[in-house]
């Protein structure tokens, strides 16, 4: 859950960071297009049954890590910032949190054979 409420952080982050820093172009359409879409990813993965959807933020971390180059950024603190935020992400998406219950399994149960007729 930890590791959810971060990568959260990290979303919001973004989306104020061009008001907070003051940054505009391409970084700052950039961090309001992907903060959301990380912030949003992180609240729903957070509940435990749909946690494998933390998975999605690994492209959304690697595209931060090449954003500045893709994208042109010109300022090395908005670089560094897309960097290190694609990093933190990078770095939690393995954390899955405590499982507290089992929601049924899925696929698996419904094609199995339990004897049912």
């Amino acid at each position: 859950m930890w590791a959810r409420i971060v990568s959260a952080i990290v979303g919001v982050w973004l989306v104020a960071s061009p008001g907070v820093l003051g940054y505009g172009g391409r970084a700052a359409v950039n961090d309001r297009i992907v903060g959301p879409v990380i912030a949003a990813i992180a609240i729903v993965a957070a509940a435990g049954v749909t946690r494998e959807l933390r998975w999605a933020e690994l492209p959304l971390g690697l595209w931060l890590l090449i954003a500045p180059w893709t994208l042109g950024y010109h300022n090395p603190v908005l670089a560094a910032q897309s960097m290190i935020a694609g990093f933190v992400l990078l770095a939690l998406v393995p954390f899955r949190g405590r499982v507290r219950a089992s929601y049924g399994g899925g696929w698996r149960v419904l094609w199995s054979d339990h004897g049912d007729t």
